[in-house]
């Protein structure tokens, strides 16, 4: 009865329609006001602070008067960041931290303001003087709540309370192979807009087809219908749609394009105008298709040579949010060989997606629906329905997304499989353009053949899956002697696969955590990979080594995961070089 429940509870879920209700989009190419930098904070771990009412900055009336709060005198930490890395005290902490920032601001007529957030690990409530404003759960997603009516001519206070506190019906739940990372971890703006503008909008081209422009336009604040102008001038376009009294607009425009590619990431500057907002953003037009075994980019069959990547800031340590960030660890990937990088296991910043884009990069963007999650919860399911929600409402119009991923080493079960449908449903409704992949399950029928038949495949358009053989999973000469056996005519990605080594520990290939150990792992991988018919690529695991509180092993792991080709301080291990010759080979193969 209630799994029962549950299959009719996710079929209402799936009807939602286009346009995605959510955060304001692009807010790069808009008028912005940076609140980025130090805020005040309070650490909480009983939550005092909502009974005390941090949240409306009180000040002693006079010497007797009792506050027992001063955020003042308060220390700061930096935004964007985590509060693990800017103070040793927080490394490990996990409960609320209530943030402050003043600001002066002055009103304009005809002008509404949203406070922006990049994104707050987990739990945000935000408050605008003393009053609030709304509440966002999810860690890696964008959210803003609309501020025109509470703010004041001359200085005003925004306090927010993070809580990044686990919780078992949470996604991601209480166990993961990452770190914590609490705060206000990416950019917080102010946005200017004008009373109508234009919200969000979806401009790709249509699904299969390369000289045809197809998507939407959703106007926020029109109460009747409007006139929207999408112009991309390099490509002499200019259309003029109505809307309907909603604010919405569908449109289908030929075009003949340069086609966005790895060897050739053309971006056009494409400006939707409505009455006095016109928004700007720079998009690639191309087709992802398959075809049986085969992955097609703009009509054509590629190998996807990729890497696994968390949100690890190169050299420092602690989330990654900038755009040199971005430039680092993706060069890096470059570097490497890549044409391809999984962002696991969660959405990563913007600023990796619009370098992704830059670069040619094709992109696996991950929601992290990782390992045992609640699935036979109804709040549980919705938590991951709004993050895949949020996450494809800000990137569908980059091109180098070419893959939503709806989960991560899920263990098989009715209940998993009926949630993850449903992700699957939505996310092609919400976004028809893409391809869709998880991490599937596999298995040993005997014991030198490995099965992947994991019922969620039947689902997916590309097959992903982890493996180990030769760290968890036996030693590296195991995968000499091994076939693989997939039950499903689409491509295949070995999204996980490697070992641990410190960077500078060496010795013989034989002995664990050392760089010959690892390079030889991946000497014998990639050889047994090479040989599976189905295989269009793979995302080793990882590029940098990252914290994880999983990993505590004393002068080897301190709480890293050393699997990284590079370590956190940039230096390069052997199977790095072993891994960057191979795609060489790859790419004199045509492949």
């Amino acid at each position: 009865m209630r799994h029962l429940f549950l299959v009719l509870f996710l079929a209402t879920l799936t009807r939602a329609q286009t346009p995605l209700a959510g955060p304001i989009n692009n807010t790069a190419g808009r008028t912005t006001i940076s609140l980025n930098g130090a805020w005040h904070i309070i650490v909480d771990p009983l939550e005092s602070g909502l009974d005390a009412k941090y949240y409306r900055n009180h000040k002693p009336k006079d010497q007797s008067d009792l506050v027992e709060y001063d955020f003042e005198l308060s220390e700061t930490l930096n935004v964007p960041g985590d509060w693990n890395t800017q103070r040793e005290q927080l490394l490990f902490y996990e409960g609320p931290v209530w943030y402050r920032r003043t600001f002066n601001y002055q009103k304009r007529p005809g002008t509404r303001v949203f406070v922006y957030f990049g994104a707050a690990n987990y739990q945000a409530r935000v408050f605008l003087n003393g009053e609030k404003l709304g509440e966002h759960e999810g860690g890696f997603t964008p959210f803003n709540f609309e501020a025109t009516n509470l703010l004041k001519d001359g200085e005003n206070f925004l306090i927010v309370e993070v809580n990044n506190l686990r919780r078992i019906d949470t996604v991601p739940t209480l166990k993961f192979d990452w770190w914590n990372y609490g705060g206000l971890t990416r950019d917080v703006s102010l946005v200017e807009v004008p009373l109508v503008f234009v919200q969000d909008y979806f401009v790709q081209l249509a699904r299969g087809k390369q000289s045809e422009i197809a998507g939407w336009v959703q106007l926020n604040g029109a109460t009747a219908s409007q006139q929207v102008v999408i112009e991309i001038p390099e490509a002499h376009i200019r259309e003029t749609l109505t809307t309907d009294a909603s604010g919405h607009a569908t449109f289908h425009i030929p075009a003949k394009l340069d086609l966005w590619s790895t060897e050739h990431p053309k971006l056009y500057d494409v400006a939707l105008s409505s009455g006095g907002d016109t928004i700007h953003d720079q998009i690639g037009f191309r087709t992802i298709e398959v075809q049986g075994h085969k992955i097609l980019l703009n009509g054509k069959p590629i190998f996807l040579r990729g890497v696994s990547m968390h949100e690890e800031a190169p050299f420092r340590d602690g989330r990654a949010f900038s755009p040199e960030d971005a430039q680092t660890l993706l060069g890096w990937a470059r570097d490497l060989g890549c044409n391809f990088v999984r962002f696991a296991h969660y959405p990563h910043n913007e600023n990796m997606i619009r370098e992704a884009d830059r670069l040619g990069l094709m992109v696996w963007s991950e929601i992290p629906v990782y390992w045992t999650i609640l699935w036979d919860n109804p709040e549980t399911f919705e938590n991951a329905r709004n993050q895949l929600r949020e996450s494809i409402a800000r990137d569908k119009n980059k091109a180098s997304i070419i893959l939503w991923s709806v989960a991560n080493e899920t263990p098989l079960g009715e209940a998993r499989l009926s949630f993850l449908k449903g992700l699957i449903d939505d996310a092609r409704k919400m976004d028809p353009t893409r391809l869709l992949t998880a991490a599937n399950e596999r298995h040993y029928a005997d014991p030198n053949t490995q099965v992947i038949d994991d019922p969620l495949g039947e689902y997916l358009d590309v097959i992903g899956c982890n493996e180990y053989v030769g760290w968890y999973d036996g030693l590296p000469e195991k995968a000499d002697r091994l076939q693989w056996k997939i039950n499903y005519n689409k491509p295949l990605i070995i999204s996980e696969f490697g070992g641990d080594a410190l960077f500078g520990n060496h010795g013989d290939k034989g002995v664990r955590w050392t760089e010959e150990y690892q390079n030889n792992l991946y000497e014998h991988q990639l050889a047994m990979l090479k040989k599976i018919p189905s295989l269009r690529g793979m995302t080793p695991w990882i590029l940098t080594d990252f914290r994880s509180p999983r990993r505590p092993l004393p002068r080897i792991q301190d709480f890293y995961n050393r699997k990284g080709l590079i370590s956190s301080r940039g230096e390069r291990k052997q199977a790095f070089y072993t891994l960057q010759n191979f795609y060489r080979d790859l790419v004199k193969e045509g492949k």
